[in-house]
């Protein structure tokens, strides 16, 4: 069923609207369910033991796929700001999966800047301390779910939701001029499939990276992509009758 509607997906279309919105449903709900199931800490148990996490400061997780893909992000997204402000009259020397009217290149970038800020307000105040800092893999915390809210592990906190893969999934609005493109307007979803499947690999990878680490729970990179793919789709949906203006 999933593959029947990507497959839909890829042909030329004005609206994409519903299979997006279900997307969204099944990932609130796997996240959802996860949390219900109380999967987290079991999980990191897997990885880690009293002594911490293995993986910790293991040279390709920690250099390569936390400080350097967190970097290679930031570079990407300050490009996204130049490509939102680039010049209609030089539209032609955009690549075809970069050329947009700059209303929904300044759409896109805005959507992208929001995801970050409200996962960043979100982290700020989270009570949610990293695993690494739980009395079963060697700290003082103890576990405490995030949605206790208001309720202190002990630790330092500011862990939930995922701030590492935020760096990709905050992106994810690149997409929707394809998946889901203003009123009026046909153009191919499979570049925005190309898209998303690019930015949720990288996100997906960033967010992997640091559960081996010990740094998040799995939760927290589900709730990550919860947060900036909803911000995203119901950001563009209310902002579609200024798009259509373009």
């Amino acid at each position: 069923m999933l593959f029947d509607t990507l497959a839909a997906s890829a042909a030329p279309s004005n609206v994409r609207r519903h299979p997006i919105a279900l997307w969204l449903g099944a990932l609130l709900a796997l996240a959802l369910l996860w949390d219900i199931g109380g999967a987290d800490l079991p999980f990191m148990r897997l990885l880690g033991s009293s002594q911490g996490f293995a993986l910790q400061h293991q040279w390709l997780l920690e250099r390569v796929f936390h400080a350097g893909l967190r970097n290679v992000c930031l570079v990407f997204y300050l490009l996204m700001w130049v490509w939102a402000l680039w010049p209609a009259r030089w539209q032609r020397a955009l690549p075809d999966a970069l050329a947009l009217p700059r209303r929904e290149r300044l759409g896109v970038v805005l959507l992208a800047a929001l995801s970050l800020l409200a996962v960043n307000l979100i982290k700020v105040n989270s009570l949610t301390s990293c695993p690494w800092e739980l009395a079963d893999f060697g700290g003082q915390a103890r576990y405490v779910s995030h949605w206790a809210l208001g309720q202190s592990d002990g630790g330092s906190g500011r862990c939930f939701p995922g701030g590492h893969a935020s760096s990709a999934f905050a992106l994810i609005g690149l997409c929707l001029p394809w998946l889901a493109p203003p009123a009026g307007t046909t153009r191919q979803a499979s570049t925005g499939l190309r898209w998303l499947w690019l930015l949720l690999l990288v996100g997906m990878v960033a967010g992997a990276a640091q559960t081996l680490r010990g740094a998040h729970y799995p939760s927290h990179t589900l709730w990550t992509l919860v947060i900036c793919g909803g911000l995203s789709w119901t950001g563009w949906r209310l902002a579609s009758s200024w798009l259509a203006k373009a």
